[in-house]
């Protein structure tokens, strides 16, 4: 007999395919000694599966791991609020590249080595993004991949200053900057030139969008420092800031927006010996699964 688990799976069953890959997930675990419990909504769509139901609220709270079926944004998603409650979350890549999945659709089988604790926990480091006005936290995010500062809605440059330890660290012109993790690397801050930093490493990068430069390059900084961020503009423009693809909150010059290591770190459940540059290869260069 395995370890007793329980799997909490996130998931648009709505969506044929994944609905397909939910309940092929289903026939491999059923040989498990474990329980699989999907959102309540869906319990007349799997009324002929062997599962069981919760509220969406009590989902994340009742189960071992976190199991994803979707793209990286929707994993990137689960994997914070599993972050936070210190539980573990599995991707099954139901999108494109799948950097954050540990599995494939077609490597559904290898549930059974989870079900069985046959798995390690890849631990992410997280950005602590904190919006503070007249000295006033106003809103706190937590970003697995990046916090992004940019020009909103005219085509125009934005300077931007990031200071730490109430020292310059870069001013720049440019369409925007973007701070993100070794997770983040190989999102947007690639996208814009920035460098691949292997996921285990304790830093930040600030990588310019589109800056008015002739030299100007990524900088790397260890996680303990606490950098300030402010941004200025002409009159008619304005900024905004966009933590991990979350709906956008509005930056102006009098406000700072301080970003630091947060206390919570994102566990992902690994279970195939691949080690990140082999799935960089396969993700970015080969682009196989």
């Amino acid at each position: 007999m395995g370890i007793i688990m329980i799997f909490s799976v996130f998931a648009n069953l709505n969506n044929r395919e994944t609905e397909a890959t939910a309940r092929e997930m289903l026939s491999v675990l059923k040989e498990t000694d474990c329980s699989v419990y999907f959102d309540e909504k869906y319990k007349a769509l799997l009324s002929d599966s062997v599962c069981r139901f919760s509220d969406s609220a009590e989902l994340m709270e009742i189960c071992d791991i976190a199991v994803v079926i979707g793209g990286d944004g929707t994993t990137m998603k689960i994997a914070k609020k599993a972050a936070i409650l210190g539980k573990a979350a599995l991707g099954i890549n139901g999108g494109r590249l799948g950097f954050l999945s540990g599995i494939e659709k077609n490597e559904l089988q290898l549930l059974t080595d989870v079900a069985n604790g046959a798995y390690q926990l890849d631990e992410r480091i997280m950005l602590k993004v904190e919006i503070v006005e007249g000295k006033k936290t106003v809103k706190t995010f937590h970003c697995l991949n990046d916090a992004i500062f940019s020009r909103g809605d005219f085509a125009r440059l934005i300077d931007i200053e990031v200071t730490s330890g109430g020292r310059e660290l870069m001013t720049t012109r440019a369409d925007g900057i973007i701070i993100s993790t070794p997770t983040g690397s190989t999102a947007y801050s690639l996208a814009a030139g920035g460098p691949v930093l292997s996921p285990d490493l304790n830093c930040f990068e600030v990588t310019s969008i589109c800056p008015h430069s002739l030299m100007d390059r990524s900088i790397v900084v260890g996680s303990n420092n606490r950098l300030i961020v402010k941004i200025s503009s002409d009159v008619s423009n304005n900024a905004i800031l966009t933590c991990d693809g979350e709906p956008p909150a509005a930056i102006t010059s009098d406000t700072e927006v301080v970003v630091s290591l947060s206390p919570y770190k994102a566990r992902l459940v690994k279970i195939k010996p691949d080690n990140f540059y082999e799935v960089m290869k396969k993700k970015l260069i080969d682009r196989r699964v």
